[in-house]
């Protein structure tokens, strides 16, 4: 998709580092030959280095200039160690545990993002959504004003035009504050990948109260929740689909929404119905669903289904790229 491509293409000029904690993943070292190739992202790989080297000359793969890097032979392994246990020593962990959690490549690599030696990681071909995220938790936190981790599907229309799905992955049944957090990580992940302004609409089975009920009523209160973080933000709730993306519908339904019936990014009110959206337009619109796309997190760390393609990896390697520099108020 021609989308991917921009994103390719901005990614390159960030020259941003990137962290594969699953170095032992033959779709993991595919996928590094090709960003190396490409000059996508700086990969940093995490494994034992000779076994990296010698399976990547099986695969005729030409790593080039990656960081390979082991960490039970990394210089600066007690610093993580000692940063993880201020971290986690509230939760009881003592200083030996964070030693031994460390040489876990999911923390090895989380710590490397929190202490800058990455920009980001991403994981997830060989490991549960449960561990990567646990992990990322536990060693980069949240951003600021943020409460839930949470995920958006980008939306890839035949037409090419991008929508935001969110959340479609991770939240079962967010609550008003939550879901405040859901849309405001959602647009800052839009305009972060598109360069489009998010338009954002909260989405119900009411508008403008056509309807009642707690569901309702949770979606108005996020809408308010969301308006005090992001004062700026295009955003509107609780909308119905139709008044959310047709201007005319928009025009009888809510009139002076800020929306205006041009929503680019949807937010659901609970897992149930961004999943079941997301899957619907994917197969009956014939969309391209990339994704899920981890946020919330104060440092990209994301997640890959197990059953990712090396072609996966790289788009996902871009699209953390991009989000890390915007972060940090970087563009391409």
């Amino acid at each position: 998709m021609d989308i991917l491509k921009q994103i390719r293409d901005k990614a390159k000029n960030l020259h941003r580092s990137v962290v594969f904690p699953e170095g032992e993943d033959d779709r993991t070292l595919h996928a590094v030959a090709e960003l190396q190739s490409d000059g996508v992202v700086n990969s940093i790989v995490i494994g034992d280095e000779k076994q990296m080297n010698d399976r990547a000359k099986q695969l005729d793969l030409d790593l080039g200039s990656a960081e390979l890097i082991d960490p039970n032979l990394a210089a600066y392994k007690g610093e993580l160690a000692d940063l993880l246990y201020e971290r986690r020593k509230h939760k009881g962990m003592t200083l030996d545990e964070a030693r031994k959690l460390i040489l876990d490549p999911l923390y090895f690599g989380a710590l490397m993002v929190k202490t800058g030696r990455a920009q980001g990681s991403v994981a997830g071909a060989a490991h549960s959504t449960g561990d990567v995220i646990r992990a990322a938790l536990h060693c980069i936190g949240l951003t600021s004003g943020i409460k839930v981790v949470s995920s958006s599907f980008m939306m890839v229309m035949p037409s090419g035009k991008v929508y935001m799905y969110s959340d479609g992955a991770v939240v079962p049944d967010p609550d008003a504050e939550q879901l405040a957090s859901i849309a405001v990580s959602a647009a800052a992940i839009h305009n972060a990948l598109t360069g489009e302004e998010p338009v954002v609409a909260m989405l119900s089975y009411s508008t403008k109260g056509s309807a009642k009920g707690p569901s309702i009523d949770k979606v108005c209160q996020a809408l308010k929740m969301a308006q005090e973080l992001r004062p700026d933000l295009r955003i509107d709730g609780e909308l119905q689909v139709d008044a959310a993306i047709v201007p005319k519908i928009a025009e009888s339904k809510a009139p002076g929404s800020p929306v205006k019936g041009e929503a680019n990014v949807f937010i659901f009110p609970d897992l149930d119905a961004g999943n079941i959206a997301y899957k619907i337009t994917q197969r009956l619109a014939d969309a391209q669903a990339i994704g899920p796309i981890v946020q919330g997190l104060e440092k990209p760390a994301f997640d890959l289904s197990r059953g990712c393609s090396a072609s996966d990896i790289v788009n996902v390697a871009a699209i953390n790229a991009l989000i890390s520099a915007s972060q940090e108020g970087i563009t391409g």
